[in-house]
């Protein structure tokens, strides 16, 4: 029988069950004597696999093509299914190890010492957790010489921590998470490895790293088949994502460049490439067009390797992952001002195991961190955790549980603002790639009787089941951050404006952060986490300053708010809103949060010599219209005393107090009373 006609025959017996009495049949004469021409193929081909098996380190998917194609010859040869379950357990289709290593384990258990701990992985990866508890009991060590690899050295340790997160899989999948699991669809995934979502705040924008066809440089991974690294980018249209688009030079270079973190506004992101072991970059948004990446301080980059970071809200700080020395694992999570000189900080055992930590992600709420580790309670490869920092110390990490994690590595999860969704990569039967981005919804706490047992089969097999919202509805936790986002353009033209935005903590009178406006649309974005009485401030040069109050008490729920801001300019007769300056109800004096917006108007008038400005002050309609009018003049007249106390010409000051004759809205309701009750300043003299 010819080599070719013997292969379609074996295709057929592959899948074939084995005699009870299989034994493992080596690729030789005796048995092979009478195909002389197919031995030598096979043979050849077996030689081709171990040279790319045994390189240091094995070239797994070069050698699979040829172990693929002598098994086809010979498929009961117990060290070659070893070999291809291997290379399987090394690739992005890992569950497909798994026949392999069963067949390898009934013809010779022997053949390689590694074939119960092989067949272990894979029934573990496949979350059949009790078979792979008995694989890894008849497993044996094995010796660091034995090769390269998953199973290089396999320790008594290891054995042990491998069931250990058999235990926790069992424990974690008894109690699946309520969420929906979608894929995100052929705009963001290609038939290649799509991974490391970062999305803007509001989900407006979402950038990916991707090893399809059509990269930069064009370049194939030599260990691989997959093409290098590029980033492409994609927004949110309404109902879908547009179709993702490579964002090339400059950021997108021949070598990888992957995503790691983006600021909630979309206007910064941190870039992970190959070189000095690996390091991090940051590219900023001009316009439409990314900037060329520069590379983060020596504090942040070493000769070890930095793989991924996130931003905090307000941008002052970042938490990054590195395997410098002096970790308590393979790798730790740290913390660093980005604009101090401190070292960078560990950010503990709370956080940090013995095994690796990776892939952290700050949530825009600035307490809750999401990122992937080995150790705590995973239940195989990384998974991904939450941990909430509060009263001055983390909470111990809690895994996101059954779905979302899997027996198999879980990375690089971001979430939304509100909390609602999350992104992240994952190998899932039906996927368009090796790798795909889904989005995940949570769904909130069940509410008895909610899901069917038939539901709950589903669930665990990865369909999102829409009809499964037909059950009552169910509060949904959301963050406690408040995404405040519009447009700055000036008041005559309406052109964008590129301007200055700071955060202000008026409680303490410091600027807690600093944004821009984007340079072409005048898009703006910022992420308010709830406890803080916040001043907005919005600047640019030519322009009066424009402010906003947010005052977020603890606890308050998500919320986005759209505020279009059209700045006005230094002209007789403008009029300008003093949204932070605040007095006790029902008097003229001054509260401490109003000084820093004192401060601003006092440093307006100071650069501006000739400016002459009228101060004054409005009430709603509630009470004596003389009393109202009385408090409104004594307020006015208190922010004029506080400008000449600081060295402001009287001469340049006018207060009138208008009362309740001149409302902003009608006072309807209490946020437009609210609103009424203001103080303003207009220019009289430039």
């Amino acid at each position: 029988m010819s080599f070719p006609i013997r292969l379609l025959f074996l295709l057929f017996l592959a899948g074939a069950a084995l005699p009870a009495a299989a034994q493992s049949i080596a690729f030789t004469k005796d048995n092979f004597g009478n195909e002389k021409d197919g031995l030598r193929e096979a043979n050849r081909k077996l030689k081709a696999g171990d040279d790319d098996y045994r390189a240091d380190p094995p070239r797994y998917a070069q050698a699979l093509p040829h172990f693929l194609a002598a098994q086809l010859f010979n498929p009961n040869n117990a060290a070659l299914n070893v070999k291809i379950g291997d290379c399987y357990l090394n690739s992005a289709t890992k569950t497909a190890a798994l026949p392999y290593l069963q067949k390898a384990a009934k013809l010779d258990a022997t053949a390689d010492a590694r074939t119960h701990y092989l067949l272990a992985r894979a029934l573990h990866l496949s979350a059949k957790w009790r078979e792979a508890m008995a694989e890894y009991q008849l497993a044996p060590p094995v010796a660091s010489n034995t090769r390269n690899g998953d199973a290089g050295t396999i320790t008594p340790n290891d054995l042990q921590r491998r069931m250990q997160e058999c235990r926790n899989g069992q424990q974690l999948m008894a109690h699946p998470t309520r969420v929906f699991i979608d894929n995100a669809g052929p705009e963001l995934n290609s038939p290649a490895s799509d991974y490391g979502p970062v999305v803007s705040a509001d989900e407006s924008t979402i950038l990916i790293t991707s090893r399809r066809e059509g990269s930069t440089g064009g370049k194939k991974d030599p260990e691989g088949n997959d093409f290098f690294e590029d980033i492409y980018q994609s927004t949110w249209k309404g109902k879908a994502w547009s179709r993702a688009t490579n964002l090339g030079a400059p950021v997108n270079t021949d070598d990888h460049n992957a995503t790691v973190g983006l600021a909630p506004d979309g206007q910064r992101m941190l870039v992970y490439v190959g070189t000095n072991g690996g390091d991090l970059l940051e590219t900023t948004l001009s316009g439409s067009t990314w900037d060329k990446p520069h590379r983060l301080n020596s504090r942040i980059n070493t000769n070890a390797h930095e793989t991924s970071a996130s931003y905090s809200p307000d941008g002052r700080y970042l938490y990054f992952v590195s395997d410098r020395p002096g970790g308590a694992g393979s790798s730790d999570i740290y913390k660093v001002d980005l604009d101090g000189k401190n070292t960078p900080v560990s950010l503990g055992p709370a956080i940090n195991t013995a095994y690796g930590e990776e892939g952290a992600f700050m949530a825009p709420d600035g307490k809750t961190l999401y990122f992937s580790s080995e150790g705590h309670n995973s239940m195989g490869g990384y998974d991904i955790f939450k941990s909430v920092f509060e009263n001055s110390k983390w909470s111990t990490p809690e895994n996101l549980g059954w779905p979302i994690n899997t027996p198999d590595d879980d990375v690089f999860f971001v979430t939304s603002a509100s909390g609602r969704h999350g992104y992240y990569s994952s190998e899932r039967p039906g996927g368009l790639g090796a790798k795909d981005i889904y989005r995940i919804t949570f769904l909130g706490p069940e509410k008895q009787p909610l899901l069917s047992e038939e539901d709950q089969l589903l669930a665990s097999r990865l369909a999102p089941i829409k009809q499964m919202v037909l059950a009552p509805a169910v509060a949904v936790a959301t963050a406690q951050v408040t995404i405040l986002k519009g447009t700055v353009t000036d008041e005559a033209t309406h052109q964008p404006v590129d301007a200055a935005i700071d955060l202000i903590d008026n409680t303490s009178g410091q600027t807690i952060a600093n944004f821009r406006s984007n340079t072409t649309s005048g898009r703006y974005l910022v992420s308010l986490p709830s406890g803080t009485n916040y001043g907005i401030v919005v600047r640019q040069d030519g322009y009066l300053f424009h402010s906003e109050n947010f005052d977020l008490p603890a606890g308050a729920a998500f919320a986005e708010v759209v505020k279009d801001i059209p700045l006005k300019k230094v002209e007789i007769g403008t009029t300008i809103v003093l949204r932070n300056i605040f007095f006790d109800t029902g008097k003229a004096t001054l509260r401490p949060e109003s000084t820093a917006e004192l401060e601003r108007l006092q440093k307006l008038l100071t650069e501006t010599p000739a400016l002459k400005l009228e101060m004054a002050g409005h009430t709603d309609d509630v009470g004596e219209a003389a009393l109202n009018q009385d408090l409104s003049q004594r307020r006015a007249q208190a922010v004029v005393t506080y400008l000449t106390q600081h060295g402001i010409a009287a001469s340049r000051l006018t207060a009138v107090g208008y009362g309740e004759s001149k409302p902003e809205v009608p006072n309807t309701s209490k946020g437009n009373r609210q609103l009424n009750r203001r103080t303003e300043f207009k220019v009289t003299a430039k």
